[in-house]
């Protein structure tokens, strides 16, 4: 379960540098800026997934 816990802040880790990255890139190239915006989201939405999936394990093994 703490494997899961990781994926999901490594995640968020990525997330944020790709937005940090994607503001600096903002004024000299949009295009790469689109792209390092594209990872931010898809990074987020896949943490939430882990996260959704973490809990339907932890709940599954919890009734058992």
């Amino acid at each position: 379960m703490k494997t899961y816990k990781i994926s999901e802040v490594l995640y968020y880790v990525i997330a944020v540098i790709s937005a940090y990255k994607m503001i600096i890139l903002w004024e000299e190239d949009q295009t790469r800026a689109y792209y390092f915006l594209g990872f931010s989201v898809l990074s987020i939405f896949m943490a939430l997934f882990r996260r959704h999936f973490r809990r339907k394990i932890n709940q599954r093994d919890n009734s058992s």
